[in-house]
């Protein structure tokens, strides 16, 4: 009889030393080590550890399995593994391997292959460095296996100790270890022009993901098995969305998110702001969480996720470069336009006093391309119900893209920080679109290179001016370029595959007409 024992992390840790783990916030490394078990009068454990140099870059994942005595800490010699291994609900394949240092360590490589391929080796690796192990390794050959995502390991152990001494009852470890998961989405939007948000998942992967810039909101989805079992075995689910700073409307000081249209606590959301380039948003989804969307009357066929601002998007957030104050702005109106009166609320906060408001002296100006539309300087105010407030007039000429500037703060050179507004808005108005199905051979045949960009682009005027394509009205800047932009290309690549939606690629239409390089 086999003796089961079963575990699932999703939150990965990190362990430098056997046994004692501490908390890696999920970034590609992880270890999970399971409950001590008897062998033949011996308590054993399974460790299993995960690794990867860069996970944003979606390089070669590492995962470990070792058989430890509990006690001496030391790996057990002369150890037979089965190991089923699975990534997501794709299956990689179920094989014996044997270890003399009952440490083996499979690395996933990405490869464009018909099938699995398994290569072994003997040498040094990570693990065996920190172990001071000489170990197997086992590459793992297959498509997108270096993305990341959800992997699955039942280890049977089946001698130890010696390979001619077989367990009556062999060791069942169910284990399952999730790996950071990156994904670039191109976003063109009508106001921030292109921008490139990114996804991280440490449970599995992403699709469908959608931005909508009327209201600010990303959707995505991910599968998900909604059964007791799945959920008491899962510590927690774990995305993140890292947004540019150049995206302002995505600036915003709070998100909410949905899953399946229930509401989640605001409690599961963490904005981290101290990069100068971007901020990371954390989703840490728990047992409680996922029980509360389980225990719902609602779609159950995976994660469908929904991620708004909360504050109505009108309240925007940045944090100075030296890491000490945080400035919250709103505008009246809301939607800023030119030759109209304006008012920017803020506070200024001290992020070492937990985010109290703060009187300080500050510098405040609004400008874009470098040319000062209006500056003032002032002390700010310590009142929690009170903002501070500006009032002027944007200049008729002012339009696009501006910075609301805060610097100097406390006289402070390095307590400085920017938020992008817009000034005259642009209405996303992709709301009549006609494509037919088959104009989505030619837009592959051109990404796979098999037509070339003149007469794609030919193609493309000839059907939007005999209105077999219908896109909106689309104004055209003074400045021509005849380069056609990669992101198109890719565009146009994951709309012939369905990855992204006839509005996206239209969008990708339009900056073609803008730069001139579409005429129509």
């Amino acid at each position: 009889m086999k003796r089961k024992f079963k575990c699932l992390v999703i939150l990965l840790v990190f362990s430098f030393i056997p046994l004692i783990t501490i908390n890696a916030y999920g970034h590609g490394l992880g270890s999970e080590t399971f409950p001590p078990v008897d062998l033949n009068g011996k308590l054993v454990t399974l460790e299993v550890n995960s690794s990867t140099n860069n996970p944003e870059e979606n390089e070669d994942q590492q995962i470990s399995i070792s058989l430890i005595d509990f006690n001496s800490k030391i790996t057990l010699r002369d150890v037979t593994f089965l190991i089923k291994a699975e990534r997501g609900n794709e299956f990689l394949f179920e094989k014996e391997f044997q270890a003399d240092n009952g440490f083996i360590v499979f690395n996933f490589v990405s490869e464009n292959t018909e099938s699995i391929q398994i290569e072994e080796e003997e040498g040094g690796n990570i693990f065996g460095s920190l172990l001071g192990l000489d170990t197997r390794m086992i590459h793992v050959k297959g498509s997108n296996l270096s993305n990341g995502g959800l992997y699955k390991f039942d280890v049977t152990i089946l001698t130890a100790e010696g390979y001619s001494k077989k367990l009556e009852d062999p060791i069942v470890f169910n284990s399952g270890i999730s790996i950071a998961q990156t994904k670039n989405h191109q976003i063109m939007d009508p106001n921030y022009d292109l921008q490139n948000i990114q996804t991280i998942t440490f449970y599995d992967e992403i699709s469908n993901f959608q931005y909508n810039p009327d209201r600010k909101e990303i959707s995505f989805s991910m599968p998900f098995e909604w059964n007791l079992d799945n959920i008491n075995q899962t510590s927690v689910v774990h995305e993140e969305l890292v947004i540019p700073k150049t995206f302002g409307d995505l600036l915003v000081s709070g998100f909410s998110m949905f899953v399946n249209d229930v509401k989640l606590s605001d409690s599961i959301v963490t904005i981290d702001d101290f990069f100068a380039d971007r901020r990371i948003v954390h989703f840490i989804i728990n047992q409680q969480e996922l029980l509360k969307i389980f225990n719902e009357p609602v779609n159950q066929e995976g994660m469908n996720f929904l991620v708004t601002p909360n504050n109505n998007g009108n309240q925007y957030s940045s944090i100075t470069e030296n890491g000490q104050f945080r400035v919250l702005v709103s505008s009246e109106p809301q939607n800023l336009k030119s030759n109209r009166d304006a008012k920017i609320n803020f506070n200024i906060m001290d992020v070492f006093l937990k985010n109290t408001p703060i009187s300080v002296s500050y510098n405040f100006s609004m400008t874009q391309n470098g040319k000062t539309i209006f500056q003032q300087s002032g002390t700010s105010t310590d009142f929690k119900e009170e903002f501070n407030s500006l009032e002027f007039t944007i200049p008729k000429d002012i339009t696009g893209i501006v910075q609301i500037n805060f610097e100097n703060l406390d006289g402070n050179d390095l307590a400085r920080t920017s938020i992008p507004m817009v000034i005259d808005r642009k209405d996303n108005q992709i709301d009549q679109i006609l494509i037919p199905e088959w104009i989505k051979n030619n837009a592959a045949w051109w990404a796979e290179g098999q037509i070339d960009d003149d007469t794609f682009i030919q193609g493309i005027e000839y059907l939007i001016k005999n209105e077999i394509i219908v896109i909106p009205a689309t104004q055209r800047e003074t400045i021509d370029t005849t380069e056609i932009p990669e992101w198109i290309k890719n565009n146009a690549a994951w709309w012939a595959e369905g990855q992204i939606d006839d509005k996206t690629f239209v969008q990708g239409l339009q900056y073609l007409i803008e730069k001139g390089i579409l005429v129509v």
